[in-house]
């Protein structure tokens, strides 16, 4: 009789601790899909409340015509500020300079590339965990707690945007938090957009070459600039709708 009860009892607390686990477990889960609400939020301290809003669309317009060829404050800007150098081969490079050559006339244009934080991103279609994803306001993000480290998103990625972590991480700062064996890019400087503030990237270029803003907003300065002047997108045929703008390319 007396193991009985005892076998009564370990199933009562087996099944506590089961239901416990798979509560725990819902709330994460709903947590992890509440539109503007992920694990990512939560390292840097934002509340379900102050979830990101559809209302605004976050983008960045780039004149080609103001970036000088030499100029790279904008790619030491983002390393300083997000904790790697951009320079090392090793590291992580979130946003870099390119050279473009119209072979037809010999013109050239110096441009940063980094992520075009996509309107329908392909990397975030192709990820298996969910750890691609884009906010509410268009600012497309690496969850690196449930990154796996596949890479299906570098190879999806037309803009070749993405990095892998392959060595331990060192020097990190708080609000960017980073991993040995995940996949990481430009955020557009989330935790400084969240702020009120600008990227990095934008506050530090000498030229104000970089402009941000709210695409959704018809009176901003970016949607007037993009309306009133002649810019594009690169690779526009594929559908993704980025939200980086270039003038002069």
């Amino acid at each position: 009789m007396s193991n009985n009860v005892d076998n009564t009892s370990n199933d009562k607390e087996q099944a506590n601790g089961r239901r416990q686990f798979l509560g725990w477990g819902a709330a994460m889960a709903g947590l992890a899909i509440a539109p503007g609400i992920t694990l990512f939020d939560l390292a840097h301290g934002r509340a379900p409340e102050e979830a990101a809003s559809s209302k605004v669309r976050w983008g960045m317009l780039i004149d080609s015509g103001k970036c000088a060829s030499g100029c790279d404050d904008c790619v030491s800007a983002c390393g300083k500020e997000n904790g790697f150098s951009g320079k090392l081969e090793t590291d992580s490079q979130w946003i870099r300079k390119i050279e473009l050559k119209d072979m037809r006339n010999g013109n050239s244009h110096s441009l940063p590339m980094m992520c075009q934080h996509c309107e329908n991103p392909p990397c975030v279609d192709v990820c298996p965990t969910g750890a691609s994803f884009k906010r509410a306001d268009g600012i497309v993000l690496v969850d690196r707690h449930i990154c796996i480290g596949c890479r299906y998103c570098m190879m999806a990625c037309p803009y070749m945007a993405r990095s892998f972590v392959h060595e331990d991480v060192r020097g990190q700062k708080p609000h960017m938090p980073r991993g040995k064996g995940t996949v990481e890019g430009c955020t557009l400087c989330v935790h400084r957009v969240d702020e009120g503030r600008l990227p990095a990237c934008v506050e530090n270029c000498p030229e104000h070459a970089l402009l941000f803003g709210d695409l959704n907003d018809p009176n901003s300065d970016i949607s007037r600039r993009i309306k009133s002047e002649p810019t594009t997108r690169i690779r526009e045929d594929l559908g993704v709708e980025p939200g980086v703008y270039y003038k002069g390319v």
